[in-house]
C-alpha cells in the first residue's frame, strides 16, 4: 500500500488557516495536523494567530470541536491573570474606541468587592465604572462584554432600545450574557455532596 503523500518523510504536515470566530481578538486560527501526534491536542498563541495542533487522522467534525475547546481553554488561561485597575482602564478605552468610536470616556474603571448581585455598575455623571470582583477569572470576552455594557451606559443611561442597539456592536453579547446567566443559575443549584461521601 503506498504511503499517504501528506505524511511522507520530508513533506510538510497539513495545515489549514481559517478566520477567527466573531468577537475573537486573534486574526486567524491555524490548524496543524501531525502524523506523529496520536491523541493529544494543544494550542498556543503566535502573534495575532492561534495555532491548534491535532492528530492527522482526526475527522473535520472532531477538528472543529477541538478548535472550539482549545480556544475556550486558552481564553480561560489568559483570563486567570487578574487585570489591575490601570489595565482595566486601558481595556475600557480600547473597547470604547473599537465599538463606540471613542465616545464613551470613563474617568475611572476599577474592581470592587461590594457588588454581589450585579456584574458591573456605572455612574454616568461621574464617568466611573465598577466591575464586580466575581468576574475575575472569567473568559476575556465576558469581562469585555460587561465593560462594553457599562461603557454604553456612559452614552445612554437606561436600558431602552437605544442602549441595546449600541450593544449590538459587540459581537459576543449573546454568548457572554448566556455565560453569565449560566453562572447565576449554577449558583442557585443545591450543592450536592461530593463523590467521596462528604
Amino acid at each position: 500500500m503506498p504511503a499517504d503523500p501528506l505524511h511522507r518523510a520530508g513533506m510538510p504536515q497539513r495545515s489549514t488557516t481559517s478566520p477567527p470566530p466573531s468577537g475573537s481578538k486573534t486574526s486567524a486560527i491555524e490548524v496543524r495536523r501531525s502524523s506523529r501526534r496520536r491523541r493529544t491536542v494543544s494550542a498556543y498563541r503566535e502573534g495575532d494567530r492561534t495555532v491548534v495542533l491535532i492528530p492527522a487522522r482526526m475527522s473535520e467534525a472532531e477538528e472543529q470541536r477541538w478548535v472550539s475547546v482549545m480556544l475556550d481553554k486558552l481564553a480561560a488561561q489568559e483570563s486567570k491573570r487578574v487585570l489591575g485597575d490601570a489595565e482595566l482602564t486601558e481595556r475600557a478605552e480600547r473597547l470604547s474606541t473599537q465599538y463606540f468610536d471613542g465616545r464613551a470616556r470613563p474617568t475611572s474603571v476599577r474592581w470592587v468587592t461590594n457588588q454581589n448581585t450585579r456584574w458591573g455598575s456605572c455612574t454616568p455623571a461621574e464617568g466611573s465604572i465598577r466591575l464586580s470582583h466575581r468576574l475575575q477569572g472569567m473568559p476575556e470576552y465576558v469581562v469585555d462584554y460587561v465593560l462594553v455594557h457599562e461603557l454604553a451606559h456612559l452614552l445612554v443611561p437606561g436600558h431602552g432600545p437605544r442602549f441595546w442597539r449600541l450593544l449590538e456592536a459587540y459581537p459576543r453579547t449573546e454568548r457572554a450574557r448566556g455565560y453569565l446567566e449560566g453562572v447565576v443559575a449554577a449558583d442557585r443549584l443545591p450543592h450536592l455532596p461530593g463523590a467521596r461521601g462528604e
